[in-house]
Formats: structure tokens, sequence, C-alpha cells
């Protein structure tokens, strides 16, 4: 049985994290991106089908080919941060199956079944990319997670003739609380969110 975290580790993960728009001149290493994704991988998603896909978009050159797809208001943001993980979605996740989930033929779940990829696809992938945010929050690093991009551009400049589209950005650092941090929005209360049935 798992042992309840530290309050100032539940702190870190989530009363006090915030959506960051600003990182401090810090650079985030590869060994620390490594590190990241080997927690992420481990959070749970259907039939272990793990179709989350990464590019950390970290070199001048690689940042100059999302600029032209960002939104006006995340381009300068975006270009300021060290790190931007374009989280995607492979749509071609249940080749890897055999692999991921060998205790079953879960492969032949998915064949010629577009809507049951999609949907899968969809969200495991999404779910995944929480657990980047929450993995980077543990490593000591905090997050600026967006939509606001060309999706169709991003995937042409990315993910050319691969069956990967992008989902949405993660902006990585270290978050510069001195600049463009808004006051913490409101969340619903328990019993405006939730049942228990």
């Amino acid at each position: 049985m798992s042992e309840k975290l530290a309050e100032s580790a539940l702190d870190q993960l989530f009363r006090t994290a915030r959506t960051y728009n600003a990182f401090l001149p810090k650079e985030v290493g590869d060994e620390q991106l490594h590190a990241l994704y080997e927690l992420a991988k481990f959070g749970p998603t259907s039939a272990n089908s793990s179709p989350m896909r990464l590019v950390f978009v970290k070199s001048a050159a690689a940042k100059e080919k999302l600029k032209p797809f960002l939104s006006d208001g995340n381009r300068a943001k975006t270009m300021a941060a060290p790190v931007t993980a374009i989280v995607a979605t492979d749509h071609a996740f249940y080749e890897n199956l055999p692999k991921l989930f060998p205790h079953a033929d879960a492969r032949s779940w998915f064949v010629g079944n577009q809507p049951l990829i999609d949907t899968t696809a969809f969200r495991n992938a999404t779910l995944q990319g929480a657990y980047v945010i929450v993995a980077a929050r543990a490593l000591g690093l905090d997050c600026g997670p967006m939509s606001g991009f060309d999706n169709a551009g991003v995937d042409q400049a990315f993910f050319a003739g691969t069956t990967v589209k992008s989902n949405f950005l993660i902006n990585i650092g270290y978050g510069d609380s001195s600049r463009d941090l808004f006051p913490r929005s409101p969340r619903l209360a328990f019993d405006e969110a939730c049942l228990i049935a």
C-alpha cells in the first residue's frame, strides 16, 4: 500500500503549482527531459496503448520551425521558453500493442475500426499529456500548457508523412513568478463538480 505524499509534495504538484507564461533564462537539460518522460510513461492508458508522442522543441532551428504556427498571444512566450513540448497522438498506436499489451491480441480490437482508434488515441494521449505536466512538476520544473496554434501547420512541419497529429503544447522551464503570472482563477467546489452515487 502506498503512503500519502508529504503536504509539500502535494503543494508542488497541485495546490501551489501554476500555469506559467514566463520562464527564467535557465536551461532545461536533455537529461531532465529523459527523466520527465521516464516518469510520465508509467501513467495508465487503455490496454497500455501509450499513444502519446512528444517533440521537445529546444533548439533555435526547431523554435523557428514552430514559430509561424503559434497564435499571436502565444508566440513571444513560447519563443522565450527553454523548451516547448508538442504533445501529439499516434493514430497507429495499436501497431505497438503486441509489445505493450502481450497478454491479449489487442491489436485486432482496433484494426479497421477508425472511430475506436481515434477515440482511444485522443483520449489516452491527452491523459498522458497531463502526466507530463505532473512529472515535470515533480522534477522541479514549471509548465505552461496551451492550445492556440495551427495544428495542421505543426503537423506538416513536424509529423509529415506519419500517423502522428499534434494535440497541445506545453512550455517547460523554471517559472518566473515576477512576470505575467495571473492570480489563481477559482475552481469549482466539490458539490459543484462531484456526486457520490
